[in-house]
């Protein structure tokens, strides 16, 4: 290194020396050529002892001005010439100063390869050091997580979304449109243009060329802006006749963007144990199993299913379900764990994580309300990485079908609720219930509280454990994961802190902002129309009875 630091000052020097030298020589010429005579003998223009006239004396002077003028035209050129090999001259010399290449470290836009220096590119690579990019941040409590927002080619799914904006909505601002496909763009140069850290292989295609990505290939991202720091990437790619992912993790450290890590990732032998704790709620295990067969048994396969039981009301009838399953989908893969005692969804999914014998395994926490997608369990698989972070997504809630589809007789089946709009449903963003993460995490941070019982709070105590540890946590919205809405009891046994919860969470789940306010202004609502009909039917001229509406001829019956 001093070697070449030696080397690169004395170019330097020479190359300073040179412009000097070119400058000095350049206003030597334009001295020769624009100063006035100086011999104070030189004759006037014109033959001795001849006299001339005015007229002559003025056509010389104007010679000498044309002579001047084009004389200054061409210094002008040479002027701007110089320039021109100055500004060359200093790129050399900026090239020679600088160690890195952003094409190295960072990806500009469509490919493009420029170069930074190297303080500039030591302070974003500090920023990608500081944000939570690589290891955990600890955090005192669940309202410091700064949340993912997910996105795929069409849809941004968000969080934050006020009165106007929606849950699932194009993006509809050209700075977030040219943000993502950038962001895309970028992911497909390093997947397609490897560097030789990366964590992949080369691979080829069936006839032997060389694969190469295209947007179309792009599943799912995930993207969160620490203000101090900047914006992190997840990325994820795959084709449809692989079973591997390829991910891209990118940084924009309010900057160029700063390529972070790339690697493949295979999830065919990825088993998930999902665990449900359940007590009664027949029905709703019933309807449960229904998705879980599709989803599972016929799609996914690479499932086990852990179902707690609490007492002994409805065991039987769980047992028949099960079974039922079994004959009709030759499915074998599930464990029914029976306990005699009160319900505590801690404790079942304490019991359930711990009778799993087989050595490691992808857990997904699940209720009997939930409905899920075979695109959701991949998610799972992509976002938990034992050691290294666990998956926190975020449920999106139905509201009471009965007020969504008010206007209709029956409300439609359940596959035709799963529809992410504002009078549909919410994101369930204070719902920790439903997460997926490695066995030996979960074990090693102590599983559940056992001190909480009855509804509500354990969920939240296990997810501060991760925020206080070195694991990361990843918190998003997901599209394929949906609550199903029921009718929820808060029981007089539930402390204080639980029953406001539970009253809470019973108010968030009932309906929109707008069909709540509709039910509170019903009456309101009601006696304007009243008073609408009295005056229609005052100008069409026809009477008018209370319970009988406009009646024409009139109506004896309504007096």
């Amino acid at each position: 290194m001093p070697r070449r630091g030696l080397i690169l000052q004395t170019r330097t020097h020479w190359l300073l020396l040179g412009l000097a030298l070119l400058c000095s020589l350049v206003l030597f010429l334009y001295l020769l050529e624009c100063a006035p005579q100086t011999d104070g003998n030189a004759p006037l223009p014109g033959v001795i002892g001849e006299n001339y006239g005015k007229e002559y004396y003025q056509a010389l002077l104007q010679e000498q001005e044309e002579h001047y003028q084009t004389r200054a035209t061409s210094l002008k050129r040479q002027i701007a010439q110089l320039k021109q090999e100055l500004q060359e001259m200093s790129e050399k010399m900026r090239s020679l100063q600088e160690r890195k290449n952003v094409g190295a470290n960072g990806i500009g836009y469509q490919g493009n390869k420029e170069q930074t220096p190297s303080d500039l590119l030591e302070f974003l690579h500090s920023q990608i050091d500081k944000a939570e990019v690589s290891i955990g941040a600890k955090l005192p409590s669940e309202y410091g997580v700064i949340p993912f927002e997910s996105f795929t080619l069409m849809k941004v799914f968000q969080l934050e979304m006020g009165l106007t904006r929606h849950p699932e909505e194009k993006p509809v601002r050209k700075d977030k449109r040219d943000e993502l496909v950038e962001v895309i763009e970028a992911g497909l140069e390093v997947i397609n243009n490897p560097d030789e850290d990366d964590e992949q292989e080369e691979e080829d295609s069936p006839l032997g060329e060389k694969m190469i990505f295209n947007e179309n290939d792009f599943i799912e991202g995930y993207y969160r802006t620490e203000r101090d720091k900047g914006t992190q990437y997840e990325l994820f790619f795959k084709k449809a006749d692989l079973m591997e992912y390829r991910h891209v993790t990118l940084f924009r450290p309010f900057g160029p963007l700063m390529k972070v890590k790339s690697e493949m990732i295979d999830i065919t032998r990825s088993i998930i144990n999902i665990i449900v704790p359940l007590a009664e709620r027949t029905e709703a295990f019933a309807q449960f199993m229904q998705n879980f067969r599709d989803v599972c048994i016929h799609q996914d396969k690479r499932i086990h299913l852990t179902v707690v039981y609490f007492g002994k009301e409805g065991l039987s009838k769980v047992k028949s379900i099960l079974e039922s399953v079994t004959s009709e989908s030759n499915f074998h893969n599930y464990t029914l764990i029976p306990l005699n005692e009160e319900f505590n969804r801690g404790q079942g999914l304490n019991v359930g994580a711990q009778a799993w014998d087989k050595g490691e395994v992808l857990m997904f926490f699940c209720d009997v309300d939930i409905y899920f997608s075979a695109e959701f369990l991949n998610s799972c698989r992509l976002n938990a990485e034992p050691g290294k972070k666990v998956f926190y997504p975020v449920v999106f809630s139905l509201y009471n079908p009965a007020i969504v589809y008010a206007s209709q007789d029956v409300p439609p089946p359940v596959e035709q609720q799963l529809v992410h709009k504002k009078d549909s449903g919410f994101w369930r963003d204070f719902g920790f219930g439903m997460t997926c993460q490695y066995r030996s995490d979960f074990l090693t941070i102590g599983g559940f509280d056992m001190e909480v019982k009855g509804w509500g709070g354990e969920d939240v105590h296990l997810y501060r454990k991760y925020l206080h540890g070195d694991l990361i946590v990843i918190r998003t919205p997901v599209p394929g994961l949906f609550h199903l809405w029921h009718e929820k009891r808060c029981a007089d046994e539930l402390t204080p802190e639980q029953y406001r919860m539970c009253i809470q969470s019973k108010a968030m789940n009932e309906a929109s902002h707008s069909h709540l306010g509709m039910l509170v202004f019903r009456e309101e609502i009601e006696t304007h129309l009243h008073k609408q009909e009295i005056l229609l039917c005052g100008r069409s001229g026809v009477q008018f009875q209370q319970g009988c509406h406009c009646k024409y001829p009139a109506n004896t019956d309504c007096f």
